[in-house]
């Protein structure tokens, strides 16, 4: 790869090496999710899996893998029929 190759493959004025910054933000309220898993199956950009753990009423609930990936567009929230997370845009600082 060359050098021009090289740069272009560096977007939202990233640096090499340095890590991505998230553009969104994914709010959870696990005592009311009652693990339908349709945040996760939904989410385009994988940053949720299903959580080995239980709520208080016996439900797996989604938990954050991936937080530099998501991007706010808050599929995770259209989907959920209980309200129980959402996704949203953190402000950008340019």
């Amino acid at each position: 790869m060359d050098n021009q190759a090289a740069a272009s493959t560096i977007t939202n004025k990233q640096t090499a090496g340095e890590p991505r910054k998230a553009r969104g933000r994914v709010s959870i309220i696990v005592e009311r999710c009652k693990g339908c898993a349709y945040c996760v199956e939904f989410c385009p950009l994988g940053v949720l899996v299903m959580s080995p753990d239980f709520n208080s009423k016996g439900y797996h609930y989604p938990t954050v893998i991936h937080a530099e990936k998501c991007s706010g567009c808050d599929l995770c929230g259209m989907y959920c029929p209980d309200f129980a997370i959402c996704g949203s845009r953190q402000p950008t600082k340019e």
